[in-house]
């Protein structure tokens, strides 16, 4: 039987190829195997693996084909049980910190520098290496139980022992293996799609786990594979050749080798990828090719990223000099050591010793270091880890980030550049799905260079709610009842496909709960009511009845029918939308759509020439040419050049209920909320598809089925019409335009319908000849729609233009040779398919143009004008036209009524680009700016761009943009705005920040210093390649001014902090070194020493830069100039470091000093002496921070008091039980007696006080003389709220009237003050400015 069908589905093939029809038709000039034409043109290029079947005839030879190849396993963790230790310490010693103490530690084991017990030393590095160990074993861990759940799902693999497919553990799944799947259960491996239960080959599939997108995919079966029963494992003796395993989602080559030597080409649509759903189709078949660490969704899995922040940069040049202070104090004992021992040669006292006062000044040095190890910060890199960790908790929990709608809330990717989100000083970002809602909605047309309004559907839009459109676009989910293994897919449950990336729909398994409960409804991708309820205009209405009514009269009136019929047919068929509906997966085509004989006689009827015999031109000639040819053919006929001017007004008017139902066809005919009987489901790859594709609905052009070979279309008075698809040549960003190839149902002539940019698509349509070119009708389509283009454009609409070329068979049979050429080829298949479609995408006819409107996110201009008054330079970088990017620039206030606008537009030269820029450049310069203008913006275009970039140019284009207060790049590409994103961040060295919602945006999100990922409509490529994502534009506003504010100011007064307490400390020891001949003597125990900084004044720098906070959050949003303090890194400049460490210095002096002259003279031992030093530093160290902190709570106070407590507890109960704890002293009660006298606490409370009043006195003075705008902003925070408001209100009057005193433009070095005259608004912005408040309702 396998052969029947086998013979059967290769004579269908050798038909199609004989008659030039089939979809893929190979050429007749195409070589064998054994061609060497062929063999070089697919040769692989490097490496490539074979594939065979592991149970098929070839399985003797699957171990030697298949070595190499990885199981299908995954092993995400870094460690094992045996490799835990080893590997763990081998990557901590990575830092130099680390490698530091560990010279410490070592070096203290020489017995001539040692310093403390051998024991003592190896603590803080001991710990510190525990801590991490501990953190990265709970880590892997989790990344332990992830794999064993991922690795022990089930899936259905082909046994050849027992001749039938079995259920496997995943990770037993290996490369050669037939997978058989069901629907709703997902892909274990990357697999090649063999067979398919559906008729024509089809699998559709869900990758939301993948790359976040929802909306259905369609794969097919590799062609020359006969379908209609299942595919039979051992019958498989084909052989596959494919590239090697790469991350390239949306590639694969290769070539399946038949027994006959025949090759077909593969490519990306025949592979089903890990962890993708399989959906509406209930039985696939596929022969694994990558598996586990191979497939290409684990080469995609790159985890967290990981950066260093400018704040980390800077902290590491003062740890540097930390080391140089460290130096300095050492070399210094040591000179010390030796001059004291020379000048004490012969001392009765003295050892004698042979070793010289030099040898002794030289180990001392070693011996210092390990005193003095405190200086350099060990514990400082964990305990930031352990704050960004703190802050990140904080910032995902925000409930302001959270989006209701999508159930999604801000993540935190890059886990340690937290605290540049508060230094940005550029934002770089994308426009549409980043300003707007990247939900399109069709808003007018101009067909045949006639211009319908849609006034109707512009009132719609204006009057929309988005709560409406949020309520009734929720998605309704059942709960799944999968176990184990996947939901197997038997019944109508397989055609709903689900939404939620973690829920699967399940459905009753009795029939009669099946059939009681009602279908819910299911909401998909770019199907909202405010996308579907199109509008029509009713003077497109009235022209489309004429193709119900006998009373069409005039020629000239058909040719437009003709047009408008066309350009509906591209905007239903243009497209790679999939069709379903509640109750079934789709609607299949039928070779046979008119329903019964009856229909064809009336189709006949209706468009036989003899009904309209009479109303035939004089010009025809060709009398058997039927009313449906002429209708349906191309649109400018041999020898036709008459004036198309006015034909809009040659139809016969009609009786309004010639068509009835049209004019109310906007989808409202059921219920708001619930899905008809005949409601259509449109699953598209984009939103500008499912508008359009909705837009034809609306007037009755109805895509009702979408399938591999086939599309059924209904039209109006013709009804269903089965249009046979030959090619599909989809969308690229080179190309910038997507065409289908159609046998058209009527006419039967081979039809390219193409739609794409308009700055190709009007490039490419033809060029009428002759004389009177400016009177033709193309001409005069052209022209036309170019005004109605510019129109839309201005009003801020995203513009697609539609058009066709009608192909003779000849052209056809000669492309489809050399595009079939294109497809089996491998090597260079991308180029050659590239120069396919551009042979075939040539002298196409101008149909018409659409206008789609995108309507801003809420609060864009808000969250635009907080940055820009935060000191933050916004850049637009976008693909879209020029006006349509100054109108959207315009309705979110980046360009104000007072700016003046610099246009640079230049077509070609760079020398002329150069002069361009210098001339806007000199106009700044000069100051020639028009009255009223409060700064400058810059719009370029993607041709000036392209040249501004140059090596030559790049400086000349830096200075010009950098004086500007925006902007705007238009018709850039994702490789430019990379471009511009690192010349501002290498050139100015200055912060920079990329917003993105799409792959386009990938590039420029990863170069910038910080990458923010959009959640939108277009899937997860931004976010995944992103630092942080959130899912509004909105949320930038509070992520930088205030979780950016206070992350910056939290670590960097926390890192200044670890300093001073460290060279606070340090210096007592340092200082003690003057009077005990610098011995590297020290006048406490060692265990207080090391655990001074390590455990008991550890805790209370954690909770300062976790919870501190110098402002409120109110208090920053509605401020945001307090953003400032951030990009001039005010809180941690050069100064800032050293005042702290001469603060330090001084508080050290009188910590030692003070108790030195109280127990000046008395019997006080070393270590007594040092006991009330040790304690008031603690207390100094405390009450310090208490001064530098914002914010004083509870829980600041219990850490604060416990880690008193602490030390005080342990030096009691140290000095109590403690005997030799300590050699060759003895701590023994010495604790105990000195906290027992009052002239301790006297001490501690007189060393507090002296050393802490400089710092409290500067503080109090400072913030009272000249207090900087934290300080202020945080008094306004204690007033009640009436104060509040008029403090507010002031402080905006005063910021209003230092900006109109006079405006200044910063160029170079120099200021350039323009005068404030009145105010007038640029001509340029007064055809925009109307269209504002429509982007913005």
């Amino acid at each position: 039987m396998e052969q029947i069908h086998w013979v059967r589905h290769r004579w269908q093939q050798l038909v199609a190829a004989e008659s030039g029809r089939g979809r893929y038709s190979a050429p007749d000039t195409v070589p064998t195997k054994s061609s060497p034409k062929l063999h070089n043109a697919q040769r692989l290029t490097g490496k490539r693996r074979t594939v065979i079947a592991r149970h098929g005839p070839h399985q003797h030879e699957y171990d030697s084909v298949s070595k190499g190849c990885q199981g299908n396993g995954i092993r995400t963790t870094k460690y094992s049980l045996l490799s835990f230790i080893p590997m763990n310490l081998f990557q901590q010693f990575h830092r130099v910190a680390n490698l530091y103490f560990l010279f410490l530690v070592m070096l203290n084991w020489v017995p001539v520098v040692e310093a403390f017990q051998k024991e003592i030393t190896m603590i803080p590095l001991v710990v510190v290496l525990i801590v991490i160990a501990i953190k990265d074993a709970l880590e892997d861990y989790r990344r332990y139980r992830f794999d064993q759940k991922v690795n022990n799902n089930v899936a259905t693999v082909y046994s050849g022992k027992q001749q039938t497919y079995v259920d496997q553990r995943w990770q037993d799944v290996r490369v050669g293996d037939f997978v058989r799947l069901s629907c709703n259960e997902i892909i274990p491996a990357d697999m090649l799609l063999l067979y398919s239960s559906d008729l024509h080959g089809v699998c559709y599939i869900e990758t939301a786990n993948l790359d976040g997108e929802t909306n259905l995919k369609q794969r097919q079966v590799v062609r020359d594979l006969p379908q209609g029963s299942e595919l039979t494992p051992e019958n498989f003796h084909s052989r596959i050749e494919c590239e090697n395993p790469n991350n390239d989602l949306s590639r694969f080559r290769g070539y399946m080798e038949h027994p006959s030597n025949a090759r077909v080409g593969l490519h990306h649509d025949n592979l089903l990828l890990r962890s993708c759903t399989i959906r509406n189709t209930e039985t696939i078949i596929g022969i694994v090719v990558y598996a586990g660490h191979e497939t290409k969704a684990m080469k995609n899995n790159s985890g967290p990223r990981y950066k260093r922040s400018k704040l980390e940069r800077r902290m590491n040049m003062d740890i540097l000099w930390s080391v140089v202070l460290l130096v300095i104090m050492c070399l210094t004992s040591a000179i010390g050591h030796g001059l004291w021992l020379r000048n004490l040669e012969g001392a009765s006292f003295l050892i004698p010793d042979t070793t010289s006062p030099a040898l002794s000044g030289f180990y001392l040095f070693w011996t210092m270091i390990i005193v003095l190890q405190v200086l350099i910060p060990v514990s400082l890199y964990v305990s930031i880890e352990i704050v960004k960790l703190g802050q990140i908790f904080f910032i995902q929990n925000d409930v302001d980030f959270y989006n209701e709608y999508l159930d999604s809330r801000i993540q935190c990717r890059a886990l340690n550049i937290t605290e540049d989100l508060g230094q940005i000083q550029y934002v770089f970002s994308d426009k549409t799905g980043t300003l707007t809602e990247n939900k399109m909605v069709f808003r007018r047309c101009t067909i045949a260079g006639v211009e319908y309004p849609h006034e109707e559907n512009a009132r719609r839009l204006e009057v929309y709610k988005p709560e409406e459109d949020e309520a009734m676009g929720r998605s309704h989910t059942l709960k799944s009842r999968a176990s184990a293994k996947s939901l197997s897919c038997k019944s109508l449950s397989c055609n709903r496909s689900s939404v939620s990336l973690h829920t699967l729909t399940g459905h009753s398994e009795e029939e009669g709960e099946e059939t009681s409960s009602p279908t819910l409804p299911r909401h998909s991708a770019f199907s909202s009511p405010m996308e579907k309820d199109v509008v029509p205009d009713p003077l497109l209405v009235q022209k489309l009845n004429c193709l119900s009514s006998p009373l069409f009269l005039l020629t000239d009136a058909s040719m437009e029918l003709t047009y408008i019929v066309d350009f509906f047919m591209a905007l239903a068929i243009c497209n790679t939308v999939v069709v379903s509906s509640p109750n079934q997966p789709r609607h299949v085509v039928s070779s046979t759509p008119l329903k019964s004989l009856e229909d064809i006689k009336m189709l006949f009827q209706r468009f036989s020439l003899p009904r309209f015999s009479t109303l035939s031109p004089p010009h025809t000639t060709d009398s058997t040419r039927s009313f449906t040819g002429r209708l349906f053919a191309r649109g400018k006929p041999e020898g036709e050049h008459g004036s198309w001017k006015g034909e809009e007004d040659k139809i016969v008017q009609l009786n309004p209920g010639a068509w009835s139902g049209l004019e109310n066809s906007n989808g409202a005919q059921d219920p708001p909320g619930e899905l008809g009987a005949d409601e259509l489901i449109y699953e598209a790859e984009s939103p500008d598809e499912a508008a359009l594709v909705h837009a034809a609905r609306a007037y009755h052009c109805t895509l009702r089925g979408h399938s591999l070979e086939r599309l059924l279309v209904e039209l109006p008075g013709m009804g269903s019409l089965a249009v046979r698809l030959l090619h599909i040549l989809p969308f690229d960003s080179t190309r910038k335009r997507m065409s289908v190839v159609v046998r058209h149902p009527l006419t039967k002539q081979v039809v390219v319908y193409t739609k794409g940019a308009d700055s190709v698509i009007m490039d490419l349509a033809e060029s009428p000849k002759g004389a009177e070119q400016s009177e033709s009708r193309q001409g005069h389509i052209k022209e036309q729609t170019q005004k109605h283009l510019d129109n839309y454009a201005r009003e801020g609409l995203r513009t697609l233009c539609i058009a066709k070329r009608v192909q003779t068979s000849t052209e056809y049979e000669v492309w489809l040779k050399r595009h079939a050429f294109a497809e089996t080829s491998i090597e260079n298949r991308e180029e050659l398919l590239l120069e396919s479609a551009q042979r075939l995408e040539t002298n196409l006819t101008l149909l018409g143009a659409t206008g789609i409107v995108d309507r801003l996110q809420e609060e864009v201009p808000e969250t635009i004008e907080a940055l820009q008054r935060a000191g933050v330079k916004v850049w637009v970088l976008t693909g879209d036209k020029q006006e349509t990017a100054i109108n959207i620039a315009c309705a979110c206030k980046l360009l104000r009524s007072t700016d003046q606008l610099l246009t640079a537009n230049c077509g070609s030269k760079v020398n002329a680009c150069k002069a361009l820029l210098l001339a806007l450049r000199a106009e700044m310069e000069c100051g020639e700016a028009a009255e009223g203008t409060s700064g400058f913006t810059l719009v370029v275009d993607g041709r000036t761009l392209e040249f501004a970039l140059q090596e030559d140019l790049k400086g000349d284009f830096l200075e010009l943009s950098r004086c500007c207060r925006a902007v705007i790049c238009c018709r850039s590409t994702p490789l430019q705005k990379s471009q511009v994103v690192r010349l501002v961040q290498d050139q100015l060295q200055v912060m920079t920040l990329a917003i993105g919602d799409g792959a386009n945006d990938v590039s420029m999100i990863q170069v910038a210093d910080v990458g923010i990922g959009i959640s939108g409509q277009e899937g997860m490529q931004a976010v995944m390649s992103s630092d942080f994502a959130i899912s509004r534009f909105k949320h930038l506003r509070k992520l930088l001014l205030v979780h950016g504010h206070w992350c910056y100011t939290r670590l960097a007064n926390m890192i200044l902090y670890f300093f001073y307490k460290n060279v606070m400390y340090v210096n007592l020891l340092f200082w003690y070194q003057f009077f005990c001949g610098f011995s590297g003597s020290v006048m406490t125990n060692s265990w207080v020493l090391i655990f001074f900084n390590l455990l008991f004044t550890s805790a209370p720098p954690l909770l300062y830069g976790i919870l501190d906070k110098d402002v409120s959050a109110e208090t920053l949003i509605k401020l945001p100039e307090l953003y400032k303090s951030g990009q001039n890194s005010k809180a941690y400049l050069a100064s800032t470091f050293w005042l702290t460490m001469l603060d330090a210095i001084y508080q050290s002096l009188v910590c030692f000093f003070v108790p030195y002259f109280a127990y000046a003279g008395s019997d006080a031992d070393m270590l007594s002496f040092g006991s009330p030093i040790n304690a008031s530093s603690l207390l100094i160290i405390l009450l310090h921070q208490v001064i530098e902190s914002r914010t004083l709570t509870w829980l600041h106070v219990l850490v604060l008091v416990g880690s008193a407590l602490f030390y005080f507890s342990f030096t009691l109960v140290f000095s109590v039980v403690c005997v030799t704890c300590s050699p060759p002293t003895n701590p023994l009660g010495v604790d105990k007696l000195q906290m027992s006298q009052p002239l301790f606490y006297g001490v501690c409370a007189l060393t507090t006080v002296l050393a802490l009043l400089p710092r409290f006195l500067f503080q109090a003075l400072h913030n009272s003389i000249c207090p900087s705008d934290t300080v202020t902003a945080a008094l306004m925070d204690q007033l009640n709220p009436d104060d509040y408001c008029r403090r507010m209100q002031r402080w905006n009057q005063t910021q209003a009237q230092s900006k109109t005193r006079s405006l200044v433009i910063n160029v170079e070095d120099s200021d350039i003050k323009v005068p404030d005259p009145d105010f007038r608004l640029p001509s340029e912005l007064k055809e925009c400015s109307a269209a504002a408040g429509s982007l913005l309702s």
